[in-house]
């Protein structure tokens, strides 16, 4: 069992979002003892159906549990979002006879809940997401290689077959992110969203022209948007917007956008069977969305509050990361899949810092020497990754 960096609480109701298949079930299941355990599965279609017939059943059946339950796991809680009135009713009853129940509630994201008005507890529940596992998580059995190639799935680290590796992305392709968002009602229309898929994996890490992507998916720029923000609010990923010290010019330049994991990236861009192969401008954009999913998921488990921008610099290039660290200086982030390191590597990086006196800079790379080169820390990835997330 790989260990999880996300710290669930241990009396609080909370819930855990994440994208199918990233582990909550498995996770769960083993952090709660299950003869203090109450699961309901909604993915299961007969629960599912009797909940949404009857959601005061659930009321109903908390109060004939075993005197010994602890907690109650509803699982995909987005497919009967009603189910939370009666949760936050049962909070509250519990909590005033002095025999408080741990409510732990998970699910695919929060917008089919937010956007039924669902009641979210108000506060009576924490908020945890849960993502493909870090480098930090594998452990020993970390294979950079591998995680560029396939991700960082459990699933796929079930199995040691390439081609099983292979099958799995490409079903989780077809089937979750197309198939399953489209009966969650979440678009009207399969085929443009499944054109606007490989699309958006053609374009990860890229700035967004919204207006070229939706002559190409052929329909409108508002579409394109809200597609955008459909893989946003069901953690399949995350923008990444242009830094600058004023908002409102912020707002003003495009946004990068990234999705959640490196594998899933080639299997919508059909590019599995592509060897990546070192020295290759797919390779670098690998590692350098490695890198960035890397540094987000660290920062969010250890509820750092970090943010992340992209950098252009005035003569139209870009530096990789720039990151405000609350507490910290921001840090100016270069991401070379190299694995030499040379000065002539920090051009845009050392012309933007002028800009930002404070900043620390840092260039990760595959390097296993660590270098200085005047205010740039030049360290091997994960040796920098540490240094940026906790700090000397």
């Amino acid at each position: 069992m790989i260990h999880r960096l996300v710290e669930l609480p241990p009396k609080h109701s909370f819930f855990l979002f994440g994208a199918r298949g990233t582990g909550k079930t498995t996770l769960l299941k083993s952090a709660f003892p299950a003869e203090t355990t109450y699961f309901i599965n909604l993915l299961n279609y007969e629960q599912e159906e009797r909940f949404l017939r009857d959601p005061g059943l659930l009321g109903k059946i908390i109060d004939g549990l075993d005197p010994r339950i602890e907690q109650v796991i509803i699982d995909e809680i987005q497919k009967v979002p009603r189910l939370l009135d009666v949760v936050h009713l049962k909070i509250e009853q519990r909590k005033r006879q002095g025999n408080p129940l741990q409510f732990i509630l998970t699910g695919s994201s929060a917008r089919k809940l937010r956007h039924g008005a669902a009641n979210l507890l108000a506060g009576r529940a924490f908020v945890n997401n849960l993502y493909p596992f870090t480098s930090t998580e594998l452990g020993e059995h970390f294979d950079l290689q591998l995680v560029l190639e396939y991700g960082a799935l459990p699933e796929v680290w079930e199995t040691d077959i390439p081609g099983e590796k292979r099958k799995f992305l490409e079903s989780y392709s077809r089937t979750y992110l197309k198939e399953e968002v489209w009966n969650e009602h979440i678009i009207r229309k399969i085929e443009p969203f499944s054109q606007f898929l490989e699309i958006a994996a053609q374009m990860n890490g890229k700035i967004l022209n919204y207006a070229k992507i939706g002559r190409d998916v052929r329909v409108d720029i508002k579409t394109i948007q809200s597609y955008y923000q459909i893989l946003e609010d069901t953690l399949l990923g995350f923008f990444l917007p242009v830094f600058h010290r004023s908002l409102r010019k912020r707002q003003l330049h495009a946004p990068k956008f990234y999705l959640f994991d490196t594998g899933v990236k080639r299997a919508l861009d059909h590019t599995l069977t592509v060897p990546l192969l070192p020295q290759t401008s797919a390779f670098g954009e690998a590692f350098e969305h490695f890198i960035i999913l890397e540094l987000k998921r660290l920062s969010e488990y250890r509820e750092l509050d970090f943010r992340f921008f992209y950098l252009q610099t005035h003569d139209g290039g870009e530096v990789d990361l720039a990151i405000e660290r609350p507490g910290r200086p921001p840090a100016l982030v270069e991401i070379k899949s190299s694995e030499r390191i040379g000065s002539g590597m920090f051009k845009n990086l050392e012309s933007y810092s002028r800009d930002i006196p404070e900043a620390e800079l840092f260039c990760l790379s595959r390097d296993p020497q660590r270098q200085r080169h005047n205010r740039v820390s030049a360290m091997p990835w994960k040796e920098g990754i540490n240094e940026l997330v906790i700090g000397n």
